[in-house]
């Protein structure tokens, strides 16, 4: 005969058997209160789950240096790469629920250094920050002055000349026809963006993923 499944839930890991001193501790700890200690832990709960599907956002590099530094379990790592690639609903909700499962499994250091990886990514380095800029910088100087030109080439002698000099000519002919309809918005072109990640990736050519929310798409 089977024996019945023993009821509980986990805590930073641990699992917690309904009934037991170690239960009726955390209840004590969490204001006395059964109905409390339950509506807190389901709080915790939720929170590990949402901190689970953020996971599924973390590019690579940041997941590589969590599996490294921290041993994130491979479970874990297994089980977001299946949910980036699954597109049934159901079947996404099923794999959500697991990692959640597996989040409630992970110890406090771990949960924290997923919490710091994710702000890491939220937050641009002052690398890139600066990258923005000098990008941003290069892209005024290069459509307003032709000594620009040459002196880019200096520091992208592989550049596309032909392409980037097609590109500088139509953002100038772009903001001629803007001056020429005075006080309507200024509407930068497509060749005004162009030059911007083109210029941006010369600059940071490690970055796969260009921030353009500078430069938003033109009407």
């Amino acid at each position: 005969m089977s024996r019945k499944p023993t009821k509980g839930y986990f805590v930073r890991g641990q699992f917690v058997a309904v009934g037991s001193e170690l239960d009726l501790e955390l209840k004590r700890e969490l204001k006395g209160s059964v109905d409390m200690s339950k509506t807190d832990l389901k709080k915790e709960s939720d929170r590990l789950q949402l901190l689970g599907e953020n996971l599924l956002t973390l590019n690579a590099g940041l997941m590589a240096k969590l599996v490294e530094a921290q041993g994130l379990p491979e479970k874990l790592v297994d089980a977001v790469a299946d949910a980036k690639r699954i597109t049934n609903f159901e079947g996404r909700r099923r794999q959500m629920q697991f990692i959640g499962k597996l989040m409630r499994k992970l110890d406090e250091n771990t949960i924290t250094a997923i919490e710091s990886a994710l702000e890491e990514q939220r937050k641009p380095s002052a690398q890139a920050t600066l990258a923005l800029h000098q990008a941003e910088q290069w892209r005024d100087r290069l459509i307003a002055d032709d000594d620009a030109f040459t002196r880019w080439l200096e520091l992208d002698p592989a550049a596309d000349v032909q392409h980037l000099r097609a590109l500088i000519r139509q953002a100038r002919k772009d903001a001629q026809a803007v001056t020429e309809r005075p006080g309507e918005a200024v509407r930068h072109g497509k060749a005004y963006r162009e030059i911007f990640q083109t210029v941006r990736t010369a600059l940071t050519p490690d970055d796969a993923t260009p921030d353009d929310t500078e430069n938003p798409p033109a009407d």
